[in-house]
């Protein structure tokens, strides 16, 4: 479970109200998912997945999308699920410092905030865009030769939280963008992993969106532009039961199971 509640509620409030054009599906690759017209994979609103964290991936669940750890997984297990017709999504932290990383000492001390949350773990000062674009090319760069499709770049809403550093709005947008153009540059997708209040700004940035708790925290109406471009909204609860969240998921066309906070491999999709 990587959900942190940001200070930033009156921002998300507006969000709400800020309009979005749709876009359509494009074609079908025959792997149930759509692809634009680039080498980048599109996955479309509606699929369902896998989504993983803990440990190394179980292939055994019969969905065409998984969300795995980029470094606890090998490129031998990515292309065990691309035999089976998955796509697979690298999770990685770009927010925050994690003392069990093999790259841990690639981040010079100066970037490293207050603690997260979780357990060692300490907030990034991402206003230093020059510093921190060579640590997350090198591991997008992991990404891409393990064989992945796309990355789920974790803590993107540093901002919204107490850091240690006096982080702005107009800061996340800057270092998300950053984020995204590293992923595109090496021909994989992107999620936008929770920050609703950029979603206006970031839609056109970002290929699908990645969710926790929107149904718990009312939030869910607030994805609806990357539906309506027709991109994947990927989304779990950890509280709800599926009787009260998945009737909003269907409406809304997401991406919806309940899992265990520690994201093993057990699931209950809608």
């Amino acid at each position: 479970m990587r959900r942190l509640v940001p200070a930033v509620v009156a921002l998300v409030l507006l969000a709400v109200l800020t309009a979005c054009s749709g876009g359509d599906d494009g074609g079908d690759g025959g792997d149930g998912a759509d692809r634009t017209a680039g080498p980048v994979w599109q996955p479309r609103p509606g699929l369902a997945w896998q989504w993983q964290l803990d440990g190394r991936v179980d292939p055994s669940v019969d969905v065409p999308v998984y969300d795995i750890d980029g470094f606890e997984n090998s490129a031998a297990d990515v292309a065990r699920l691309h035999r089976d017709g998955r796509k697979v999504i690298c999770y990685v932290n770009v927010g925050a410092w994690e003392d069990f990383r093999p790259d841990r000492d690639d981040f010079p001390r100066s970037v490293l905030g207050e603690p997260n949350g979780w357990r060692g773990e300490r907030w990034l000062d991402i206003r230093r865009l020059s510093v921190l674009r060579p640590v997350m090319e090198r591991r997008f760069d992991m990404c891409r030769e393990k064989g992945f499709d796309a990355v789920e770049p974790d803590l993107v809403e540093g901002y919204g939280n107490d850091t240690g550093f006096p982080l702005t709005a107009r800061d996340q947008l800057r270092y998300n963008r950053m984020i995204a153009d590293i992923a595109h540059e090496r021909g994989l997708a992107v999620g936008l992993k929770n920050d609703l209040a950029q979603i206006p700004q970031l839609l056109d940035d970002f290929d699908f969106a990645v969710n926790e708790e929107c149904a718990q925290y009312g939030e869910c109406a607030l994805l609806e532009p990357f539906v309506a471009a027709g991109k994947a909204v990927f989304h779990v609860e950890y509280a709800e039961p599926p009787a009260r969240f998945c009737p909003v998921a269907r409406e809304l066309r997401l991406s919806s199971m309940l899992k265990k906070p520690e994201l093993d491999v057990w699931r209950k999709p809608c």
